[in-house]
């Protein structure tokens, strides 16, 4: 192993992994979280992952190779952006790439000129809504509108 680490855009062909990243880092977001409607980051096709890769910011963590992590961004005409379907793989956790790929992302978006980032996440799940705030979001507001608790969270640029 030589622990090489690198991210970078996600290409169509990307789309198989994405998925995998995908379902593992959701089902336990859903099982740690006692979730029990439906998730569509779940559910989602490769053709749904291709179509984001076509039409969103799709970044892809690798390490010695392997696919690791993923996260999307949709920037708005308004100079907001929306992060979404953002996973690690289980054994890669709390090794520093969530972190990495969150920077890289902020990095996109302040040279973009976006103002505010936007994300969804559950209220009630501590570890994750920790990480979003080490990382400069807040809580803007909750929904219920995907049948459990998500808080909106939100970074400002």
């Amino acid at each position: 192993m030589d622990y090489s680490f690198i991210i970078r855009k996600a290409v169509p062909d990307d789309a198989q992994a994405i998925q995998n990243i995908t379902k593992e880092a959701f089902a336990k977001y859903k099982s740690d979280t006692n979730i029990e409607v439906p998730m569509e980051a779940l559910e989602e096709s490769l053709e749904d992952i291709k179509k984001d890769i076509e039409t969103k910011e799709v970044f892809i963590a690798l390490v010695d190779g392997n696919p690791v992590a993923s996260i999307r961004v949709a920037i708005s005409p308004d100079k907001t952006a929306y992060i979404s379907r953002f996973g690690v793989r289980l054994q890669y956790h709390n090794m520093g790439i969530g972190k990495a790929i969150m920077s890289l992302v902020d990095e996109l978006l302040i040279s973009k000129g976006v103002k505010k980032a936007y994300l969804h996440t559950a209220s009630k799940y501590k570890a994750l809504v920790r990480f979003y705030y080490g990382r400069g979001f807040y809580v803007h507001s909750t929904t219920e509108e995907k049948g459990y608790i998500r808080a909106l969270m939100v970074k400002e640029y």
